[in-house]
């Protein structure tokens, strides 16, 4: 039982970060505290990875490296839209 507790940690944490990209695609998101996150997750997500190559621990290397990927997604998303946004012209009402 206690070998499948990273497993289904792993699998958590990445239906969260589908769940994440999902809401910000849905939602066309340009928000600032969006994209903050996304450079602390990859932060945080590069150094838990470096410790799980350190250790040897498969399931955390796998869900920092697919967190890794998940947010960097994200995040190219999220910057795509703010340079659409800013692109647009203004129409006054």
């Amino acid at each position: 039982m206690s070998e499948d507790i990273p497993l289904i940690a792993t699998n958590i944490s990445i239906v969260a970060r589908i769940i994440f990209m999902w809401l910000l695609y849905t939602n066309k998101s340009t928000n600032t505290y969006s994209l903050i996150f996304c450079m602390l997750s990859i932060i945080s997500s590069s150094m838990w990875l470096k410790y799980a190559v350190d250790l040897s621990i498969t399931s955390l290397i796998f869900r920092s490296s697919s967190e890794l990927g998940l947010i960097g997604i994200s995040m190219m998303y999220i910057l795509r839209n703010k340079y659409i946004r800013k692109k647009q012209p203004v129409i006054p009402i």
